[in-house]
């Protein structure tokens, strides 16, 4: 059974533009909304604590195994493994499916950010939407459980 280390966003300094909440509320909302999905289908996951960094998560994860490491953000960028970048096609092809923007959505491969390059495990960083953007920031809100499955 795959056990997946879910680390949603702790930026709660990283407000939404519509004033609904932070980058850290809506990612955590899409990992609550997640939470039914992965016990249905058999995946057993553990969270982050939102009240740590990424820092710590990303040590947390490394203390313990995994075959995943899924953390969710909103505005910014996605290397790593071959299994990463498997993990970032299949999230993206999803994505795709529901975003109204599908070309707007892409993988990226990258080292600069810890918690896809100092994750011992295939790790991806989705950024789902701009929080910063009215539109994007409106979408995301209402589709919290489209993102979830």
């Amino acid at each position: 059974m795959p056990i997946v280390f879910l680390s949603p966003s702790t930026q709660d300094w990283n407000p939404y533009v519509t004033g609904s909440g932070s980058e850290e509320y809506w990612m955590n909302r899409i990992v609550d909304a997640m939470e039914p999905y992965l016990r249905s289908n058999g995946i057993r996951y553990r969270r982050n604590d939102p009240d740590t960094s990424a820092g710590a998560a990303i040590r947390e994860a490394n203390s313990g195994y995994y075959d995943f490491y899924l953390a969710l953000h909103s505005n910014a960028i996605g290397n790593g493994s071959a299994g990463g970048q498997r993990g970032a096609e299949l999230i993206a092809k999803n994505l795709r499916e529901i975003y109204p923007l599908p070309d707007k959505v892409t993988t990226r491969p990258t080292t600069a950010l810890g918690e896809v390059s100092r994750s011992r495990f295939p790790a991806v960083l989705v950024e789902i939407g701009y929080h910063d953007n009215y539109s994007d920031a409106l979408w995301l809100e209402s589709h919290v459980e489209d993102v979830a499955r």
